[in-house]
């Protein structure tokens, strides 16, 4: 006997195919404006970031248009049949709260690492990173921040010594490129934020110089944990 494969589907695809199978039931209308996100989360008994995950799935899906200020609304034209059903995909399969939780971990030790094994021509480099970082910033120049933010975790990577945490700490980054995350980013984030980033990175970074590993952990931590606040609390109604 072939039993069937098992699916272990997450939780804010799962969110989406529910939205969907009402949006087909006509229970949302094309054109329509869907309740909002506090509204969905305690209706189906989730978090409002699963619900905010889903809604960016959906959009990249062809279901919903999300127009920020306005709230969420049914696409006037829907995707036929079931193709814009969501489903994982090889390069789709970690959410950004699943990320986020990671990194906050992961990360967290690597700057705890980095404050103990890191060269002085390694600091000397990432203070002037951190520098370049914060000119971006008070110019709201946000594509290159972003740029200078991935060089500012590949140092801190390379400062373990391990190149082991060098691979991780790219393979994090590489998750940020995915299309969920993305789109996420771009819709949920704005040029404020990359001021709290900047104040973030120089309390790690004088953390990281000072050799304290304990402060470097707890710094890097708490960025993480910002940014993620930042994504899911920002912008949304």
């Amino acid at each position: 006997m072939d039993l069937p494969t098992v699916k272990v589907e997450r939780l804010y695809r799962q969110i989406s195919n529910v939205l969907i199978q009402f949006i087909r039931d006509g229970h949302f209308a094309p054109g329509q404006l869907l309740p909002g996100e506090r509204d969905l989360a305690k209706q189906l008994g989730v978090s409002r970031s699963s619900v905010r995950e889903a809604l960016i799935a959906l959009e990249i899906n062809g279901w919903v248009e999300i127009r920020t200020g306005h709230g969420v609304y049914v696409r006037p034209t829907l995707p036929d049949g079931a193709g814009g059903a969501v489903e994982d995909t090889a390069d789709e399969d970690i959410g950004v709260e699943a990320l986020m939780e990671a990194r906050e971990t992961i990360e967290g030790e690597i700057a705890a690492l980095a404050a103990k094994n890191a060269t002085d021509a390694q600091l000397q480099d990432i203070t002037r990173i951190v520098e370049r970082m914060e000119v971006d910033a008070a110019a709201g120049d946000m594509e290159t921040f972003h740029e200078h933010d991935q060089q500012f975790h590949a140092m801190i990577g390379a400062m373990t010594g391990n190149p082991v945490f060098v691979e991780i700490t790219d393979m994090l980054w590489k998750k940020r490129k995915t299309l969920h995350y993305a789109k996420f980013e771009r819709q949920y984030s704005d040029s404020s934020i990359i001021v709290t980033m900047c104040a973030d990175h120089r309390i790690i970074l004088e953390a990281i110089r000072s050799r304290s590993a304990g402060t470097a952990k707890q710094a890097m931590r708490r960025h993480i944990r910002n940014a993620q606040k930042r994504l899911f609390d920002g912008r949304g109604k």
